[in-house]
Parts: structure tokens; C-alpha cells; sequence
């Protein structure tokens, strides 16, 4: 159970130095059993007490990571049923299967299909993150070698996936260093799957046909010392894999019932044939619950709506996505361009340069810290008036890449017109466009 305000408290050293910019020991502990503050914000908690709290602050849904580096995925760690309650804290990964009886050129091609698809959307690299190897023909030396076709051509985590522990050891040989995830442990082979998952460091998926049979399983290898655990409930239709995400996930965090405390993994490809039905069926595992999602293939008219989704679905709602402050040349523009300047909200900044390069007519952009909200917000805000943009285009250098002095606001700030006008001497303020889909036609027959 976590621990209360008070209890927490006792634990803290009560110096009420404030240097965790909370004014006393107790309010800071109160934050924190409401999970408003980090444990880190306090320097001079003991070591002892630091373990203490930690345990008992530990995320009902442990966090597990998958893969080593940049590309290293990290699934679990979730605190609310929904959305709206806080956040969702870590991304589903998508993993493409790979079976060692496909031929070699089938292989190459969903590796090439797992390395091309990935796209840049509101300043965000998506893409999938793993790739499942399945072992179909229970010929070690063929896993082995498909194991290790995977690690040299591509860089994301591996699932290591076979109901034989000794083939499981072929592919750890190849690829322990990548820490990959192991497919599966049950009640059959319990014993050596922990033994593989400690000595190579690894997660492993425990695999019970029913949710009963899986709690006692996980429990049995956290008592073996695996702590990385990944949960497959064993339903291969949408219906029950759906109920048993929502029961795994309602379990761990209203009941905080510790065996089902994990992430799970979900498999589509295994629930149709039929490609569109299996990305109409993953999209489901987006929103409810799945960690990992395996696909049979990545196509990308079904991969990208599911990255999308996926990517809308994890942005923090409390935390508007934002583009950084400056000066963004678009088109190759030179000292007769023209100026425009919008807010740092990354889907007003992706509508308006997008536009600008439909224009063909290059530019300059100037986009102004809004704290991440659109033009008309920003500006009902007081963030986007002539007192905060004055400063900003005086500063940020644009002044000396062009010799017109004439800058461009969007429609929706037109009455800062007069204002930006007496702040900026000798600029000339123009009214652009109050919708992106005009500016292409503005811009064109805009002169210097």
C-alpha cells in the first residue's frame, strides 16, 4: 500500500530548508503521497529512508525497458486508468514479426519496411520500435542465424520468442547485449526461462492461459529474483484480450494487486488474417492497454494512423506540444523575403510553414514562446501582444537579414497592429491571413 502524507513525513529529515521549493518537510510530503513531487527534489533524505520511499512510491504498473541506447523502449509505469485523471506515462511499442521459415528476401524486406517507416510529425520522429523473431522450426541454428540477421540490420529492440529455452539460448548468444525481451515463460519451463532472463539481464513474458494461472505465475518469478516482467494473458480474440487488458490494468491500480503489476503484450497478427482488421485491432490496444503490440507486417497506410494515434493518445494533455523559439527559414529566403510570425504551438507552426512551402514563395518565420498555445489563446493570454513580440523581433536577429522592415501577424492579432507599430520604430506591421489555407495566395502577391 503507498504510504500517507504523515508516514512519509517521518521519513524526511525535517530540516524545512525549502530547497525543494516547498516551504516546509510535511507540505513536501504531502506532494509528494499525491504524486506532485519527485522524491529527487529532496538532497539531504537519508539513504535508508530514499530505499524506503522509493519502494513504496514504485509505479502499481513496474516500468520495463526493452533494448539498450537511444532506440531502448520503455513500457509500464502507468499510475491512472485514463487519460484525463493525469497522463499516460510510456508509449506502446509496435514490433513487426519476423519467423525463421520465411525466405531470406522476405526477411530483408520487413527489415527494410521496419528502417524506411518512420515519419516526422509536429517535430516528432515516429516510428516502430521492435522486432519480434519467432522460432517455427525449432532448429536452433536457423533462429541463431535469423537472430543475428536482425541485430546487424536494424537498431531496435529484439523479442526473442520460442517455447524452447535451449533455442532461446542460441539467440541470447547472439544478441544479450541489446537486452532483448524472451517470449515466454509458463508453467512448463518456469525454472529455465528465469535462469536465461538473470543471466543475460533480461525481461521476459510470462504466458498463462488464464489471468488466475498468470498471477501465480509472475509471482513465482519474482520469487525466483525476475523482476522485469512482461505479461501475455494468453487470448487470442479481440473480446477477451480487450477485457483482460482492462482487467490486468484495473487490477494493478485500484485493487494494487502486485502479480498483475506489469505491461503486457498483445498480438493481433495472431487474431485475423485479414491486414486492415489486425491495424483496426491494434488501434484498439493503443488506447487499451497494450505495452507491446505485435504486427505481422508494417505497411504504412495502417502503421502511420497507428503511430498517430499512438502519439496523440501519450501527449501529455496538461502540456501543449511546442516548437522552439526563432527564426526558421523556409524556401531559402534572402534580404527581400518576407517576415511572418506566428506562436510556438507545434500544430499552428506546422499549418503555417507548411502553407508558407505550399507558396513556393520563400520566407522567413518567426515564431514567438507562447508556452506552447496557439495565436488566439496567446494572445487572450497576454503572450502575444505587442509588449512580448516587440522584444522578441528585436532581438532575435531578423532585423539584419532583411532590408524591407516589414513584418507579417497573423489576422487573429490584428489589434496589435498600432501597439507593435509605436514598440517597433520603423517597421511597417501588415495583417496576414486569420486561416493558414490563405497564405499561399497572400504571399504571392505580397511585395517588399
Amino acid at each position: 500500500m503507498p504510504l500517507t502524507g504523515i508516514e512519509i513525513f517521518k521519513l524526511l529529515p525535517k530540516t524545512n530548508c525549502g530547497e525543494c521549493r516547498v516551504p516546509t518537510c510535511l507540505a513536501f510530503a504531502m506532494n509528494l503521497a499525491a504524486g506532485k513531487a519527485e522524491l529527487s527534489a529532496c538532497p539531504y533524505v537519508s539513504e535508508e529512508a530514499r530505499a524506503k520511499l522509493e519502494e513504496a512510491s514504485a509505479p502499481p504498473i513496474k516500468p520495463v525497458t526493452i533494448g539498450v541506447g537511444d532506440r531502448a523502449l520503455k513500457v509500464g509505469g502507468e499510475t491512472v486508468m485514463f487519460r484525463h485523471e493525469k497522463r499516460f506515462e510510456n508509449p506502446p511499442g509496435l514490433a513487426i514479426l519476423i519467423t525463421d521459415t520465411m525466405e531470406e528476401s522476405e526477411v530483408d524486406n520487413r527489415l527494410k519496411r521496419f528502417n524506411e517507416l518512420q515519419y516526422e510529425r509536429v517535430g516528432l520522429a515516429l516510428r516502430p520500435e521492435l522486432v519480434a523473431v519467432r522460432d517455427d522450426s525449432g532448429d536452433t541454428k536457423k533462429f541463431e542465424a535469423v537472430v543475428c540477421k536482425v541485430k546487424q540490420n536494424s537498431d531496435g529492440g529484439i523479442i526473442l520468442m520460442s517455447s524452447n529455452p535451449d533455442v532461446l539460448a542460441a539467440g541470447l548468444k547472439v544478441c544479450h547485449d541489446r537486452k532483448p525481451l524472451i517470449y515466454a515463460a509458463t508453467g512448463d519451463n518456469l525454472g529455465r526461462m528465469a535462469e536465461l532472463a538473470k543471466e543475460n539481464s533480461c525481461p521476459v513474458v510470462a504466458k498463462a492461459s488464464n489471468l488466475e494461472n498468470l498471477a501465480q505465475l509472475t509471482a513465482k518469478l519474482t520469487e525466483a529474483g525476475v523482476k522485469d516482467i512482461v505479461l501475455d494473458s494468453g487470448s487470442r480474440t479481440l473480446c477477451r484480450a480487450f477485457e483482460d487488458q482492462i482487467f490486468i490494468r484495473s487490477a494493478a491500480l485500484v485493487k494494487k494487486f502486485r502479480p498483475l503489476g506489469f505491461p503486457t503484450i498483445v498480438f493481433p497478427c495472431e487474431m485475423t488474417d485479414d491486414p486492415m482488421k489486425e491495424a483496426i485491432i491494434a488501434s484498439v490496444f493503443v488506447a487499451k492497454y497494450g505495452g507491446i503490440i505485435v504486427l505481422s507486417d508494417f505497411q504504412g497506410h495502417s502503421l502511420f494512423p497507428l503511430l498517430v494515434e499512438r502519439l496523440n493518445i501519450y501527449t501529455d494533455p496538461q502540456r501543449p506540444l511546442a516548437t522552439t523559439e526563432g527564426i526558421y527559414e523556409i524556401g531559402g529566403p534572402n534580404e527581400n523575403s518576407p517576415v511572418l510570425i506566428t506562436s510556438n504551438f507545434s500544430l499552428t507552426y506546422f499549418i503555417v510553414s507548411g502553407e508558407i512551402e505550399a507558396s513556393k514563395v520563400p520566407s522567413y518565420l518567426l515564431v514567438k514562446d507562447t508556452e506552447g498555445l496557439s495565436v488566439m489563446t496567446a494572445w487572450a493570454a497576454g503572450k502575444f501582444v505587442a509588449d512580448t513580440i516587440a522584444p522578441f523581433v528585436k532581438k532575435c536577429g531578423i532585423g539584419d537579414k532583411v532590408k524591407h522592415h516589414k513584418l507579417v501577424i497573423p489576422g487573429y492579432a490584428a489589434a496589435e497592429s498600432g501597439g507593435l507599430e509605436e514598440e517597433l520604430p520603423g517597421w511597417e506591421i501588415q495583417i496576414g491571413p486569420r486561416e493558414g489555407a490563405h497564405i499561399p495566395a497572400y504571399l504571392k502577391a505580397w511585395k517588399p
